[in-house]
């Protein structure tokens, strides 16, 4: 990658959600000028206003005067880049990588293990978070952990492993995220935005009430009609209750992309 301009570098990005979508928001205003995202066809984030899957289900989604669209080619992807635009493309195999060959490849899917990702997929692999090792199966991770290391990039080891406890919003941790109590399809979903207090039915899953365990704003809310498994994450209550952090990029997604940027500018300027 020595002396290639930044603008002409691809960069694939596993996952579409909200730390994938804080990443590729940082390098698009960073001026890369090809950016795709392969996500599943039924995503499921939750903070959906600041992850660019939506583009999945609606077409187009905006974060923050970025738009993304979704694509189905080659030449889709090609028109979207050349129009200013992110492309979404539903690949979860991942099998625009060999056809695209890209210069950089970031797993962003934070499955806490390494999926099939490997250092030969780019000339600079990045991992997000725990289940990867810098310098083995990939060439930098990056810390996904919240706390003093946070966005540190390593060039070998690993992250620190997951703890199992969301990071602290207001004093509230495991309190504040809405898991599923039992398999099935999700409905009655209250919008995402909404102030809610405790005790209040905020969505149900297979006929099962969830109730929102602490005042807040609803942050984030996975997609109606969407199947999911007993303990997945479907809802985000913001306990600070300001609407307005519903449609932008945390400062953890924040950090994050700009670890991601510093990475590969740190190997494009070598």
């Amino acid at each position: 990658m020595t002396n290639r301009r930044f603008d002409d570098i691809t960069v694939v990005i596993k996952g579409a959600g909200e730390m994938a979508s804080g990443v590729a928001w940082t390098l698009h205003q960073a001026g890369v000028g090809g950016i795709l995202l392969l996500e599943r066809s039924a995503p499921t984030a939750v903070r959906r206003r600041v992850s660019f899957c939506e583009a999945v289900d609606t077409g187009r989604h905006t974060v923050e005067g970025v738009t993304a669209l979704c694509v189905r080619d080659t030449d889709e992807m090609r028109r979207a880049w050349e129009g200013g635009c992110l492309a979404v493309r539903v690949d979860p195999r991942w099998r625009s990588l060999a056809a695209l060959g890209p210069q950089v490849v970031i797993d962003a899917i934070l499955a806490k293990r390494n999926l099939g990702t490997h250092r030969e997929e780019a000339d600079l692999v990045i991992g997000l978070g725990p289940g990867f090792t810098a310098g083995m199966d990939v060439h930098r991770v990056i810390e996904t952990q919240r706390g003093h290391h946070l966005g540190r990039i390593l060039t070998a080891g690993s992250a620190a492993p997951n703890s199992g406890v969301p990071g602290s919003i207001g004093g509230h941790t495991t309190a504040r995220v809405l898991r599923a109590p039992t398999d099935g399809r999700v409905s009655a979903g209250t919008p995402i935005g909404t102030p809610v207090a405790t005790g209040q039915a905020v969505v149900a899953v297979a006929g099962v009430t969830v109730k929102a365990p602490i005042d807040g704003v609803l942050r984030g809310m996975i997609r109606e009609g969407r199947q999911v498994s007993a303990g997945l994450k479907i809802g985000d209550i913001d306990p600070r209750g300001d609407v307005g952090y519903c449609d932008t990029i945390s400062e953890k997604a924040r950090t994050i992309g700009g670890a991601a940027l510093l990475a590969i500018l740190n190997t494009v300027s070598r």
